[in-house]
């Protein structure tokens, strides 16, 4: 059954949006708005970059920066993990050769 998208209005620096949105990802859709509103409040305020669009430019490169560096790591602590269960597998292995030949 498919769901109809409904208009959530949504407010960043100041101007108002309205963005169709499926029910069940409007409180996410809601946050990132609100992640993007403080990001770039914050370039604003620093008085580095003025404009809108600058700053809304600013604040998705720092953002997609972010996401960046956390897919990485995410990939590193796959990496890791499945390394770690490969040996603990060999380990499990090991232990149960040496009980069956006891």
């Amino acid at each position: 059954m498919s769901r109809t998208p409904s208009a959530v209005t949504l407010e960043i620096l100041g101007k108002e949006y309205k963005i169709a949105c499926e029910p069940e990802e409007q409180d996410g859709l809601i946050e990132s708005a609100r992640q993007l509103d403080r990001k770039m409040r914050q370039i604003r305020d620093s008085g580095k970059v003025s404009g809108t669009d600058r700053i809304a430019v600013m604040a998705a490169l720092n953002m997609a920066h972010e996401l960046h560096l956390a897919e990485s790591r995410n990939r590193e602590l796959e990496l890791h993990l499945q390394d770690s269960l490969i040996k603990m597998s060999n380990k499990i292995e090991n232990v149960l050769e040496i009980t069956e030949t006891r």
